[in-house]
């Protein structure tokens, strides 16, 4: 397929509003949110150090097994609808002592398999069209299950080894900073004012040091949240008139040129699912083949991974740095042990045109395979283990 025929656009999701303000203006915006966003996982991890060790500790008691970390992960992530959240949180937690790294690192692999939800759920838009959206849920779930497929591996052989640990361990070490030490950048002394500011206009309104606490962890949840949110939504308008040729281009070059793009876009967006869910229509429309689709999506697991590198230069911590590399050499490690052999490497995409073959035929399926991978798996799973 002639990619050059086909940049109309072609759906909502790839059209960015025709009016708004200037994209200079717009720019400057999200530099700000950014910079409340460093600041919400500031105060995030200031809230669970001013509650002190035993009373954070209970906001995850029980959760020891590395099984129920996973689906702690996964259904953290599908409840919020992003992974930066979770990521950014886990990373704040681990900062401040709170949250066992050992346990963190099987988190954050939950968490990329909860991000997976948002671009499946846009699929099911293309319910009422049996070939649109057969070709929609396979560029869904092709997410999913290189996802599931790269935990499945990755998982039993953290436990037995810890190699992912061991390695964002010797990483960080290799940072200009000493063991355990703290990172002394001109970002976490900016992030450390922000979150000053705020923190002390609380302290002059509340004199209990536990609701103190408990406000700066609900205050900073928030603030991650909603600026990643913004954050989202102005570098997808930024960004979104130049997404679809940016896609197409890359049609007649190589898996890895695919992959920078995903990444590059996911970067600029904060969000994973923005980019696979842009996927998802152009597919569904034949814009994109499935295959090609494939590698930009293992590019958006990439680029996902800047946003607790961010947070982790927020916090200052080398164990936040640790827990944000573990993030990264999840993903860089999971498309090197899938997508270079081709006998394996589109396993993923096989394993979803089979599933979207019987969702084309019983819709039921698909709402099916949402409720119970995402969230009674879960559910269950932490009630059983924990």
């Amino acid at each position: 397929m002639d990619s050059s025929d086909h940049l109309e656009p072609v759906s909502p999701i790839v059209q960015g509003p025709k009016k708004g303000m200037p994209p200079g203006m717009r720019a400057a915006l999200v530099v700000g949110l950014l910079y409340l966003f460093l600041v919400g996982v500031k105060m995030l991890e200031g809230g669970v150090k001013l509650l002190g060790s035993d009373t954070a500790g209970g906001l995850f008691d029980g959760i020891t097994n590395p099984l129920a970390a996973l689906f702690v992960g996964v259904l953290a992530t599908v409840l919020v609808q992003s992974s930066s959240v979770t990521t950014a949180t886990i990373v704040g937690l681990v900062a401040a002592g709170q949250l066992p790294i050992e346990i963190a690192v099987y988190m954050i692999m939950g968490a990329n398999i909860g991000t997976t939800v948002t671009n499946t759920i846009v699929s099911l838009a293309s319910a009422r069209k049996s070939e649109e959206f057969k070709l929609a849920f396979t560029a869904a779930t092709m997410h999913d299950f290189f996802n599931i497929i790269v935990v499945a591996v990755f998982l039993p052989l953290e436990m037995a080894t810890g190699f992912l640990l061991k390695t964002a361990t010797w990483l960080t070490d290799l940072l200009p900073v000493g063991k355990d030490a703290t990172f002394n950048s001109p970002i976490k002394g900016a992030v450390k004012w922000g979150a000053s500011l705020i923190e002390g206009v609380l302290e002059k309104i509340i004199d209990n040091p536990t609701v103190l606490g408990v406000s700066f962890i609900v205050i900073g949840i928030i603030v991650i949240f909603v600026t990643l949110m913004y954050i989202t939504k102005n570098m997808r308008t930024l960004i979104a008139a130049r997404i679809e040729t940016s896609i197409n281009a890359v049609l007649a070059k190589s898996g890895v040129v695919g992959m920078g793009v995903g990444a590059i876009v996911t970067v600029a967006v904060q969000s994973s699912s923005i980019t696979t869910s842009i996927l998802v229509p152009l597919v569904a429309s034949g814009i994109l083949l499935v295959r090609n689709a494939y590698p930009i999506t293992l590019g958006a697991n990439i680029g996902t991974t800047v946003t607790a590198l961010l947070a982790a230069l927020a916090t200052g911590a080398a164990s936040g740095m640790t827990i944000a590399l573990v993030h990264l050499l999840f993903n860089v490690f999971g498309i090197l042990l899938v997508y270079p052999i081709r006998k394996i490497r589109y396993i993923p995409v096989d394993l979803a045109e089979k599933l979207a073959n019987v969702a084309a035929k019983h819709k039921w399926v698909a709402i099916a395979y949402v409720g119970i991978a995402f969230i009674a798996i879960p559910i269950v799973g932490i009630v059983v283990l924990n």
